[in-house]
């Protein structure tokens, strides 16, 4: 772990980005290629699964630290990570052992269905032979928290510096459903040994700006592809001989959980790949229906017929990436679209598969008075797209940009706060609030983000005067603090108190200026829900 925790310390302890790209190219150069494998695992969300739970292991390391459960527990509160916590608190280690990274993650994965007696033993005794810092890495591991902070692209940038390929091949090469436990460095790097009797992995997602102003600075219009923005599961769908797939932008292979989409391997020409969006489709109104619909199948292994029959899914096509097995990625987005267009022209009617539409406006004043009508469309705004634009790898500022609808908002006031995680373990940054009910306040939603630094530590200090009761981690305040919570969408939600949800909640202002008598009340949110139905 002495080598990993190294890196760790040196992405850790710089924000440069040439320095972290030296750091991982160096480390992807002379570390063991087994901890190499799991360390481009462990950066692309492949993370082992958790074999101990979280209260075994916080009882279990009040225990090695020789302190009660309730010291433990304040500790906790004020570092506010498990990991940072359990490392600090526990003895230093009585006789250090230099494990591997794939020794390490391979014995927690045994762990795994192991009697409690021995998982409390085995960690205890890693415990007391790892140093601070890779002790620290192993509770990360163990909780399932680990996160480094290296961005995609700047992975496979220090992996092209280390093995000489192409940074694009790389990207492609690291996407699908590869087992860090079964591959080979070398394999993996080359890439020719898929798992799955042909090759399913789906390219790196191209993905767009948020378009903060207007449009005009972009130029003419005719430059530029306009389609709605929908509000589904954006997918890449694959056709390739002998392997039909549909991944997630989460690199997650989720082809079972759409079986209405299966007919499509049928029709499809071989070698064909799109990128679109995954929609739960109201076929009588040929129009999406609420993202609720669509979340009701998400998560779910085995989908239901009535489910089936009530939300069935429809994928509306953005583009072509490859071409009967040509990677056309390079093609302007005008030559790609043509291509999409003539494969779904030639597809028999019926199937659920069509293009995502293009709208056309004169000027930029006619997309705006469409994309205002957005909503009624079930979509959250326009996509822009530079007509001659390739398809890029990640996010790529000036040729795609989403020009989505002001976020609906709604005022209400603080209820509980809870510390925030890394650097914000110190600071309150995650709230409860609520809005009014009668003359009751009803807690509705949580957010987290949106506030300054320097509003989050003023916040702070005013929790830390005005708690009323604590429950653990979580402060119940005074409900005095107003707020103006943004969000996209807004369904009802029989788990919630409130008996409504929202969709990418966060806050867009301290509302000083309001009272809490003016928040908003239940009844409205209610009268947004029926709108939004």
């Amino acid at each position: 772990m002495n080598r990993f925790a190294a890196l760790f310390a040196a992405l850790d302890g710089t924000t440069k980005t040439g320095a972290k790209t030296a750091a991982l190219a160096d480390y992807f150069r002379t570390a063991p290629e087994p901890d190499r494998v799991w360390t481009i695992a462990l950066l692309t969300g492949r993370r082992p699964k958790r074999a101990v739970n979280a209260t075994e292991l916080r009882l279990w390391a009040a225990e090695g630290a020789g302190i009660p459960d309730w010291l433990f527990e304040e500790s906790y509160t004020v570092v506010g990570d498990l990991a940072e916590t359990i490392a600090l608190l526990l003895p230093p280690a009585t006789a250090t052992v230099d494990l591997t990274l794939d020794q390490a993650i391979r014995s927690l994965m045994q762990l795994a269905g192991q009697p409690v007696e021995a998982r409390k033993v085995a960690v205890l005794t890693a415990w007391s032979q790892l140093p601070t810092t890779e002790r620290f890495l192993f509770n990360k591991l163990l909780t399932g928290g680990f996160r480094m902070g290296v961005a995609q692209g700047l992975l496979t940038r220090a992996l092209a510096q280390a093995t000489g390929v192409e940074e694009a091949t790389l990207a492609h090469r690291l996407m699908g459903n590869w087992d860090p436990a079964r591959t080979a460095f070398a394999t993996l790097v080359a890439g020719d040994s898929p798992e799955d009797g042909g090759d399913v992995r789906p390219y790196p997602f191209a993905l767009a700006s948020q378009l903060e102003d207007g449009p005009e600075s972009l130029g003419s219009p005719v430059d530029w592809l306009a389609e709605w923005k929908w509000d589904g599961i954006r997918g890449q769908l694959i056709a390739r001989p002998g392997a039909f797939a549909l991944w997630s932008r989460g690199e997650e292979l989720i082809t079972d959980r759409f079986p209405d989409l299966a007919p499509l391997a049928d029709f499809l020409p071989p070698g064909t790949v799109i990128d679109g969006e995954i929609l739960a489709w109201d076929t009588a109104q040929n129009r999406p229906l609420p993202f609720a619909a669509l979340q009701k199948r998400i998560g779910r292994k085995t989908v239901p017929k009535s489910l089936l029959a009530e939300a069935p899914a429809k994928l509306l096509a953005y583009d072509l990436l490859e071409d009967a097995g040509q990677d056309i990625r390079d093609q302007p987005l005008s030559h790609r679209r043509a291509r999409l267009d003539a494969i779904l022209t030639a597809l028999p009617p019926g199937l659920p598969l069509a293009a995502s539409t293009a709208i056309t406006a004169p000027d930029w004043d006619g997309l705006a008075n469409i994309r205002a009508t957005a909503r009624e469309e079930g979509a959250e705004g326009l996509m822009l797209k530079r007509a001659t634009s390739a398809y890029f790898q990640g996010r790529k500022r000036g040729d795609w940009w989403k020009w989505k609808l002001d976020p609906w908002t709604v005022d209400c006031v603080m209820l509980y706060a809870q510390a925030g995680h890394g650097r914000r373990a110190n600071l309150f940054t995650d709230f409860t609030f609520g809005v009014r009910h009668g003359n009751e306040i009803v807690p509705f939603t949580k957010a987290y983000s949106g506030l300054t630094d320097a509003e989050f530590n003023e916040i702070t200090r005013w929790v830390q005067k005005n708690t009323l009761e604590r429950f653990g981690p979580v402060r119940k305040v005074p409900a005095e603090l107003v707020f103006e919570i943004g969000f996209e969408g807004i369904q009802a939600s029989p788990r919630h108190k409130s008996g409504i949800a929202l969709r990418f909640p966060r806050m867009l202002r301290w509302r000083r200026d309001k009272p809490v008598d003016e928040i908003d009340s239940l009844d409205s949110l209610r009268a947004l829900l029926h709108a939004a139905s």
